[in-house]
């Protein structure tokens, strides 16, 4: 009963600390679209090259953080579907810091191949979606509802609108976003990557996701001045009406959710049981076990890979497939959304990773 209890708090813990990055991450670009007039972004908007890169990048930072601001754009229309599709491949999740820990000499090149396959497959997505769409078919993108789409009001039409008044919704949101600053300053929401035990005592190691949480606090206190001089207008409407009132119950209650439900499975199911010698197999068994939104099922493969016990294309695969808890946020604000990137991706995994096992066979 308490080893339930514990992995309670521990998924509670978890699902706080990711919806409170997401939402952070959404008070973010929302606010400076408003502010803006839209001008922020459109610079992005207008170059899917730009996008695809700039969302690679972000999947290639250790840890789910960068994939949180993936997703938080792709819902706000920012970035397109091969972007995201980028973001997912080049993600590697927690399971990024293992890879740094446990293969240090090899680490550079598993994420510049990541890297590369991700940007390949973002404008090869995109061209498949553009041709889906020219045909007069639903193209992956028009699976965003118009809620998703966060129509922007970026006209104020009366002064009143203009005005600032301190109501009990900005205080709440403002104690909120202090409260969650704090929180990832104190350490409370940390949780554990698995590889505390294998990191050098005393040495400063910038890719740890403690430095990813300290950015995330300086960003809170950025969107905590906007909440406390934006008008009443935009705290009312974006901030309270669309955000904390419309997503934020959203993306803790399936964040906590599908946490609960693989944290208990994991405990009846023996994953490492399941591992063999056949390569094809495990690259096939990695591809399928990355669909999960979860980082622990995936270590497995990080570990057999650093023993020498199961060869790249079987990492390649697995860090292809899964995306930490990246897509956690995405399958909140649409399942339809969630389903066509994680088949793109596991497609995707799966072509690299026997394409690479043929040729590591070609040339031994």
């Amino acid at each position: 009963m308490m080893e339930i209890l514990h992995l309670i708090g521990d998924i509670l813990r978890d699902s706080i600390l990711i919806t409170g990055l997401v939402v952070v991450m959404m008070m973010l670009i929302e606010t400076l679209n408003i502010e803006s007039g839209g001008s922020f972004f459109n610079g992005l908007k207008k170059t899917r090259t730009g996008q695809i890169i700039l969302s690679a990048l972000l999947g290639s930072i250790p840890g789910c953080i960068g994939g949180f601001a993936s997703v938080s754009l792709y819902t706000h229309r920012m970035i397109s579907f091969g972007a995201l599709i980028a973001m997912m491949i080049a993600s590697s999740g927690d399971e990024a810091f293992m890879i740094v820990a446990m293969v240090p000499d090899k680490a550079l090149m598993i994420f510049a191949v990541l890297f590369i396959i991700a940007v390949t497959s973002g404008f090869i997505t995109d061209f498949i979606a553009d041709r889906i769409r020219k045909n007069g078919h639903e193209s992956p993108d028009a699976v965003l509802s118009d809620d998703i789409r966060c129509k922007q009001d970026f006209e104020v039409h009366d002064e009143s609108a203009k005005s600032r008044k301190m109501t009990w919704k900005r205080v709440l949101m403002l104690t909120g976003v202090a409260v969650f600053i704090a929180a990832l300053v104190s350490g409370i929401l940390d949780h554990s990557h698995g590889n505390e035990s294998i990191r050098t005592p005393g040495r400063l190691d910038l890719l740890d996701e403690k430095w990813m949480q300290y950015l995330f606090a300086l960003l809170s206190i950025i969107v905590l001045g906007f909440l406390g001089f934006a008008s009443d207008h935009f705290v009312e409407k974006h901030i309270w009406g669309h955000i904390v009132k419309k997503h934020l119950p959203a993306i803790f209650c399936w964040t906590f959710g599908v946490l609960l439900l693989i944290g208990i499975g994991l405990r009846y199911v023996d994953i490492s049981g399941w591992i063999s010698g056949n390569t094809a197999l495990m690259i096939l068994l990695a591809a399928t076990i990355g669909i999960i939104p979860e980082s622990g099922p995936h270590l497995v493969f990080v570990t057999l890979y650093a023993s020498g016990i199961v060869p790249l294309p079987v990492l390649l695969a697995s860090s292809i497939s899964q995306d930490g808890h990246s897509s956690l946020p995405l399958l909140a604000e649409s399942k339809k959304s969630f389903a066509a990137a994680k088949l793109v991706n596991f497609v995707i995994a799966l072509i690299a990773g026997y394409g690479c096992m043929a040729l590591m066979q070609v040339r031994f």
